[in-house]
């Protein structure tokens, strides 16, 4: 009499969000597979490393067969099943607190994919987050050209790109720039060349190095007490 070939429960992992679960049936090289998607449930038979291994698993909840898939991967294979929608339900409220139905089988069997995992409020401050715009600040996503981050551009580049002070009009090379402009126009005024004080915007000075036109001569006398 041929000897019986044992089946062995197939291990699980899974992870969620607000509309969609993913669930991991944890075994490489898989052949022979059959898998089935219904609302309620998802039944898995299949070899791996020659022994036979089988899973049907009662969801807690309902979900849209319809929609939902799964892809078989080198090491596993990967269902992603997304939740039937319940009127008046959002956000944190439609989180599963199980996968399974029944609580003993997935306690033996389910196990948390923590790397998938992403809890109500997590879910929520990454959609602000995104919507916001502020995901290109900082090194965000290349495409979006944020400030700091990967193809975006920091202040050291938009720097390098005015040419620091001396990309400005008539500032020259930086702070040398500067001084050279002031003592061109010095020189000019000595020689008696260009705007003399007073005209196109040339301050005059008087004697004791003030402007003479002054917004003192604006202000009104101070009585005395």
């Amino acid at each position: 009499m041929a000897a019986m070939t044992a089946t062995i429960t197939a291990p699980i992992q899974w992870a969620q969000r607000e509309d969609s679960l993913y669930v991991t049936i944890s075994l490489p090289d898989i052949k022979d597979e059959t898998i089935t998607i219904t609302d309620d449930k998802l039944q898995f038979t299949g070899t791996s490393d020659g022994a036979a291994f089988t899973g049907e698993l009662e969801l807690f909840a309902k979900c849209v067969a319809t929609t939902s898939s799964f892809k078989v991967m080198p090491r596993s294979v990967q269902c992603v099943l997304f939740k039937e929608k319940v009127e008046g339900q959002e956000g944190e409220d439609c989180f599963w607190p199980r996968l399974l139905k029944d609580k003993a089988q997935e306690k033996n069997q389910v196990k948390v994919d923590w790397d998938k995992w992403v809890d109500a409020d997590e879910e929520e401050e990454a959609e602000a987050f995104d919507q916001s715009g502020m995901g290109g600040m900082g090194g965000g996503d290349p495409s979006m050209g944020g400030m700091g981050g990967p193809g975006g551009m920091d202040m050291a580049s938009m720097m390098a790109g005015m040419g620091g002070m001396g990309g400005m009009p008539g500032m020259g090379g930086g702070m040398g720039g500067m001084e050279e402009m002031m003592s061109k126009m010095k020189s000019d005024l000595e020689s008696g060349k260009g705007p003399k004080p007073g005209e196109d915007g040339i301050p005059d000075f008087g004697a004791g190095g003030e402007e003479g036109d002054s917004d003192d001569d604006d202000l009104p006398d101070l009585e005395e007490s």
